[in-house]
């Protein structure tokens, strides 16, 4: 019971303090800090390093965030283009050309935005001729062509390796 009443109490006290911070605008927080930095007799060259270096920190781990993102698109973006490939290649197993030419205008269609806008990225020209490759099978396999189901072993090897990237 005692033990029931203490961890009451400590919630009640973490969500009590919770709230009086919550209720102090954000500029108090910084009053605070500063009046702190005066009656500790820190330099304004010290706060400013340490501004300078909490902005350096946060702006790192936007970078990150957003490499991290991309890279996850990309991932996505290749799977649905290796699902739609192998959706195709039963297709083309089972002599029905005019889906897998859908499944693999889809694999183009995955992989196109993953082309746009990646300029800076090494991937982006294996990620162009991939599609083109996959553009080529797509026309061979419209006009009613077999494709060599080589060729379409070879593309899934190329999309497996840009994944293990």
């Amino acid at each position: 019971m005692a033990k029931f009443i203490a961890l009451l109490l400590l919630i009640a006290c973490s969500f009590g303090a919770g709230y009086y911070v919550g209720q102090k605008p954000v500029g108090t927080l910084q009053a605070t800090v500063s009046d702190l930095s005066k009656r500790l007799a820190i330099s304004e060259e010290t706060i400013e390093g340490f501004q300078q270096s909490v902005k350096k920190l946060s702006k790192d781990a936007l970078d990150a965030t957003m490499r991290i993102e991309r890279d996850l698109r990309k991932r996505q973006g290749l799977l649905e283009a290796k699902s739609k490939l192998v959706q195709a290649k039963a297709g083309i197993l089972d002599r029905n050309f005019p889906d897998a030419a859908k499944e693999l205008a889809d694999a183009v269609a995955a992989l196109e935005p993953l082309t746009k806008g990646t300029q800076d990225d090494p991937s982006a020209e294996a990620l162009s001729d991939l599609a083109a490759s996959l553009r080529q099978v797509r026309l061979e396999t419209a006009m009613g062509k077999s494709v060599p189901m080589k060729k379409l072993d070879d593309l899934q090897r190329r999309i497996d390796q840009l994944l293990n990237k």
